[in-house]
């Protein structure tokens, strides 16, 4: 008995060193099923507008158009879709349509408004918000989301979030924090690249902090810890956007996708987006050997070519590198990238533009500084102090421990 009880502790300690042993714990429930647990409560007795799309799903991938479609008590009048449509199939500006399931309308927030308008929201009492976001900062569902709480609360209309996690976990805030001159639809608030935070709770800092004023619900989700990233939650990925396939690709995103506006295919058009990047002026093996001497912590790069089928050099032979991660505590995408776009500049400073990369990048001193040839380090300190004071300031709006 004894060798026994020892044996069975052994295995618990081994599964647990190997991190396998997820699946004994509670799947996460995201904000769509605590509100059905809790018979909608929130939304009874009124006509409600959705913003949706196909992340929105419950535990049994239900989607959450047809879950509130058919919620005793409430009545779904309209859905609105954010950037990639309501599908999340689409590259390109969305316009209005039907949903085939319930007839009812399809109203794009991307296309020729932005906002939720006087007409769209005419006959509502209630708005309600089930996307799953990215945990990146120039990801447009985080500003659609804000827009939409705005105009709510101009007509004292409540917001409702359904809550949903940060996919790449809700503990790692990182990259230099947005210009207050540079806000835009991708870039709502001066935050960093990598907040670590969930669209319920970023939707508590934006009401307080930007004094919005809306009447905010945020339907909380069960059973998720902010160490926790996708993959670790028992729900089943559905990509956010069209090039967001897997959560690695998720992981390399924040970092990789600042590349594109200096010149750089970043693999939209492959079969692994954000996992290669790469241009016809580029050599691979030579880019691979530089950034390998830069021993960036967490990934590994190899000499890669590919030829886009969409996107920048779409149908143009490209050399550059893939990217592998090989440790993902230990990444931080935002260094990657930044190491890359110092690469680039270094080997190609003719065809790289190391300046247009501010566009998502958000910050004018961070790449003069990388313009300028600074280390990386030097560069990740200068980010130091406002990432403690948006941390102290995101502690009042979390969640979840």
């Amino acid at each position: 008995m004894f060798r026994f009880r020892l044996l069975l502790f052994q295995i618990a300690a081994s599964c647990l060193a190997a991190g396998v042993c997820s699946a004994a714990r509670a799947q996460t429930k995201t904000g769509i099923d605590v509100l059905g647990k809790e018979q909608f409560a929130a939304l009874r007795g009124k006509r409600v507008g959705l913003i949706t799309n196909q992340t929105g799903v419950d535990a049994m991938g239900r989607r959450t158009i047809d879950v509130l479609a058919h919620a005793e008590g409430v009545k779904l009048v309209a859905i609105f879709s954010p950037e990639h449509g309501i599908r999340g199939n689409a590259d390109a500006a969305i316009a209005n349509a039907t949903d085939a399931a319930t007839r009812l309308p399809v109203l794009s927030l991307y296309g020729e408004t932005r906002r939720p308008t006087e007409t769209m929201l005419k006959g509502l009492d209630a708005l309600v918000f089930d996307v799953q976001d990215a945990g990146v900062r120039f990801y447009t569902y985080v500003t659609t989301m804000a827009y939409s709480m705005e105009e709510a609360a101009k007509r004292r209309m409540p917001f409702i979030v359904l809550d949903r996690p940060d996919p790449i976990g809700g503990e790692v805030i990182e990259g230099p924090t947005l210009d207050r001159d540079r806000l835009s639809f991708t870039g709502y608030f001066p935050m960093p690249v990598r907040y670590g935070m969930t669209m319920g709770e970023l939707a508590q800092m934006f009401n307080a902090e930007n004094k919005i004023g809306a009447e905010l619900h945020v339907i909380a989700m069960r059973n998720w810890k902010r160490s926790e990233t996708y993959d670790q939650t028992g729900l089943k990925w559905i990509p956010p956007s069209p090039n967001l396939r897997t959560i690695d690709e998720a992981f390399l995103y924040p970092g990789i996708e600042i590349l594109q506006a200096g010149g750089v295919s970043v693999g939209r058009g492959t079969g692994t987006p954000f996992e290669i990047l790469g241009a016809p002026w580029i050599r691979g093996p030579e880019l691979a050997a530089e950034l390998g001497k830069r021993k960036i912590p967490g990934v590994e790069f190899a000499p890669a070519l590919f030829t886009p089928r969409d996107g920048l050099y779409k149908g143009e032979y490209c050399q550059g590198i893939s990217i592998a991660i090989t440790d993902r505590a230990a990444l931080r995408a935002m260094r990657m990238g930044l190491e890359i776009a110092a690469a680039l500049q270094r080997l190609y400073p003719t065809q790289f533009h190391l300046g247009k990369i501010i566009e998502l990048v958000g910050s004018k001193d961070t790449v003069e500084r990388l313009e300028r040839g600074e280390e990386l380090a030097e560069i990740e300190k200068s980010w130091q102090d406002d990432l403690a004071r948006f941390g102290i300031m995101r502690e009042k709006y979390l969640l979840y421990h």
